[in-house]
Parts: structure tokens; sequence; C-alpha cells
């Protein structure tokens, strides 16, 4: 089922007497293969509004993310939260789109500096699982009372509505960037460095360490401004390695984002979400981890051996890992997101309950042994 107008998508909804799984470009595969109906809403496609001088964006949710960056680019804007685009980390083709980016409130390596892909959704129209077309928010930021209903959807994985329609703050593109990079770092030692990058005052946009490899942070803005920041940051990282500030790197900020590291080999990837002090200690516990770390160590991917349950090996840790690649009976045995808090599943409950009385979106996503949901 493809719509390609929000009154058809409604229909559709209305008329559905079976569960369904929900399609923006198939680029982002979650939890074990399910078979049931594709809903997809890659026909609901086009920028309905663009101010840049707002700096506002509304476009339709099957629009493909590379529409929109082209868009921003002739008028000097962009996406601030530089969304991933999983393509080669988990191996799949198809076309990323806009509403797939805010149902996964996929965040790339500049989420430390602008927020998240939900700190910039303004607004959200989607079709709940009665049929009806709700809407929330607007083209600026204000305070809502009530559901607010942009920030659940965004990170919802389709399991409260299929979204139609998204309204975004769009930021300028940074005149320069400069890379500080140091080589041959370990993991703990790499941490502390990003940790003292980001407790500067010289506005970081991007702190990631490679396993093995380089340990890198990011500057943007004016080049003078860069130039003078970065000297500034490579006295103060001197006593963790000899970092060099680099203005032609931007293209490893790719990399970060898209964890092209862990690309192409086999075994599963993890993301795990956790203190950064914390998380060379949890890695080093891995026996045959290959490790990306972001967010100044506060994300971390992995790949690890094939069918490890690699909560279980963490044991009882403070933070959640979501499973991102495996095969699918390792998809079904352990599931793909973190198991919730009772009371935080009580309370996730009650909202599928409230917009998905009858359980029509991606049934069990959300559950330890999930469904797959492509979105």
């Amino acid at each position: 089922m493809t719509p390609d107008t929000e009154a058809a998508l409604a229909e559709m909804i209305t008329a559905a007497t079976a569960s369904l799984r929900i399609c923006g470009g198939g680029t982002r595969p979650i939890g074990a293969p399910a078979l049931r109906a594709a809903l997809s809403t890659s026909a609901l496609s086009g920028i309905e509004l663009y101010e840049p001088g707002a700096m506002t964006l509304v476009v339709r949710a099957g629009t493909p993310v590379a529409e929109v960056d082209a868009a921003l680019a002739e008028e000097g804007q962009r996406l601030a939260f530089e969304p991933m685009d999983h393509r080669v980390l988990l191996g799949t083709s198809g076309t990323p789109t806009i509403g797939g980016v805010v149902a996964s409130n996929a965040s790339g390596p500049r989420r430390i500096q602008t927020g998240a892909c939900r700190d910039h959704c303004l607004g959200v129209r989607f079709v709940d699982g009665q049929g009806r077309v709700l809407k929330n928010g607007g083209r600026v930021m204000k305070n809502v009372t009530g559901y607010d209903l942009v920030k659940l959807m965004a990170g919802s994985y389709g399991t409260l509505g299929v979204l139609t329609e998204v309204s975004l703050k769009v930021l300028p593109i940074a005149r320069s960037t400069g890379t500080l990079i140091a080589n041959g770092l370990d993991d703990a030692r790499a941490v502390k460095a990003l940790s003292a990058a980001l407790g500067t005052p010289y506005d970081v946009t991007g702190a990631a360490h490679v396993a093995g490899g380089r340990t890198m942070v990011r500057l943007e803005g004016f080049e003078a401004s860069v130039k003078y920041r970065g000297a500034q940051m490579v006295e103060v990282l001197a006593p963790f390695g000899a970092f060099k500030l680099d203005l032609d790197a931007a293209a490893f900020w790719e990399d970060i984002r898209d964890v092209r590291a862990l690309a192409g080999e086999s075994g599963d990837v993890w993301r795990l979400s956790v203190k950064p002090s914390d998380a060379p200690g949890l890695v080093a516990t891995l026996p045959g981890a290959e490790a990306v770390y972001d967010w100044g160590g506060g994300l971390v991917w992995l790949r690890v051996p094939s069918g490890m349950d690699l909560r279980a090996s963490l044991g009882d840790f403070k933070g959640h890992a979501t499973l991102m690649r495996a095969a699918p009976e390792t998809k079904a045995r352990l599931g793909a997101f973190h198991p919730q808090p009772a009371p935080l599943a009580v309370i996730e409950a009650g909202l599928r309950a409230r917009f998905d009385p009858k359980g029509l979106f991606n049934p069990g996503l959300m559950a330890p042994a999930a469904e797959e949901a492509v979105i």
C-alpha cells in the first residue's frame, strides 16, 4: 500500500483489519522480520514550504533526505542535527526519507552541540490508528500543553502513528571546518581527551574516536575563529596526545556519522548509550569487540561476534543497548530495543493504547522480543 495523499492514507488505516509494517525509504530495518502488509509513505513527497529567512522548512514525510539537503544547500543552510545514513552500516538499499529520519530520531555527531533531531522538530502531522489526522506544533518553537506530539513522534519508530508531514528548524552551513586529530590513543585516554575538549568554551561540534585509529574534535565557524580556537585546543589537549588541526578533514565526519568503520564485515552491530566515562571500561569487557565512540563517548557503536547477547555480557550497566544489525534469528531472540523499566513500560503501553488502540502499527517493535519495522 502506497497512498499518495493524506486522505488516502487515513482511509487505508481506517479500513485495516490486520497489523501493518510502516515503511519510509526502507533503509533502517529494526528488529526481526515480520510477515505483514507494508504501508509505505514514499509517495507522500515534496517540500510544502521553505522560508530561508525564518529558517523553517515544512516537508512531506516521504521526501528523500537528499532532496531536502539540496534545497537547503542552495540557500546556504542545512539540517544541523546531521542525520545518519544507515545504508552502508546495515547493508540496505532504498532512499532515506525525512519521515524516517524523524521517526527514528536519527542524529549525528553534531548532536552534542545542536541537539537531536527531535530538538529541531517544530511540528508534525500524522494519521493515528483510528484513521484520524492529528497535528501538533507549527513553524515556530513554543511551549505546549497536554501531549507534546512532536517529541512523542520523534523516535517512536512508527508505533504511534504514520507521519505525513514535518516542520523543521534549519541552520546556516558553517563557513569553515577544522578537525583536531590525534592517532594511536587508547580508548580510555581518548575519551578523557574528548571530555576535556567538550569542557572548553570553544564550541565543539564533534567529538569522536575510532578504537585503534583516530581521535577527532571538530570546530566550525569563520576560518579565523576556527584557527584561533584550534590553536587553543591543541594546548588543552596536549596532556592526552599530539593533536594537530586539519582544515581539510571534513569528510572524516561523514565516516563517523555513518559508522563506516564497522560496515561490510561479519558480526552483529549494537548501539550503546552510556555515561562517557563508563564507555571504555565496558568495551574492554567484551572480547572481540570493535568500537566507534561518538558524542564524546556517550554513544558507542560496537561490532561483536555474531549471536552475542551484549546486554547479558555487560550485566547491570547504566545505559541501554540497541541491536542494529544481526541475523534474523538473533534479532528475534534478543529484540531490538533495551527492555524498559516497568514504570516507563506502563506509560509506553498507555500511549500506544491511546494512539493505536487496534494495535496496527509495528506491533511488538518496542517489546524485548521485537518484530521488524522498516523506517
